[in-house]
């Protein structure tokens, strides 16, 4: 059964969930456990870049891919659910622009718990998002 979680904590949620776009995109790397636990799990396998544990791995693939990183990342559509077990389930998109100019939209479910006095991601996996309606069409619409 799912907890009930206070209106404090959402909000500190949300924050966190925005904030990484800030410290990212501003190159505050150093930064990064004010949004991440000391093991957090960063899965981008599906974007074909591949899974990072721990923050340090994070921070030095971020600046390995350089000028390949996004030029913003912006989150939006967050739906907040509290597990049975204290931990926290947020589920969000990602719009990133492209030094090109180019816009991708990505799908985000993370995990969070508390670690440092503070709500931290301690697991995000990020999917593209390819396809309308994810991938439904007329011929299964019935099985949806």
């Amino acid at each position: 059964m799912a907890h009930e979680l206070h209106a404090e904590d959402r909000l500190a949620i949300g924050e966190v969930l925005s904030l990484q776009g800030h410290l990212i995109d501003g190159g505050h790397l150093g930064r990064l456990g004010e949004i991440f636990t000391p093991d957090v799990v960063y899965d981008m396998s599906a974007l074909g870049v591949g899974t990072f544990e721990g923050i340090e791995a994070i921070r030095s693939a971020a600046l390995h891919l350089g000028p390949g990183n996004p030029i913003a990342h912006h989150v939006t559509n967050v739906v907040i659910s509290g597990e049975s077990d204290g931990t926290v389930t947020a589920l969000s998109k990602g719009l990133v622009l492209r030094a090109d100019g180019t816009l991708a939209s990505v799908n985000h479910h993370d995990s969070l718990r508390r670690h440092d006095g503070g709500w931290r991601i301690s697991r995000r996996v990020i999917s593209p998002q390819r396809t309308p309606l994810g991938g439904v069409h007329l011929a299964d619409a019935g099985d949806r």
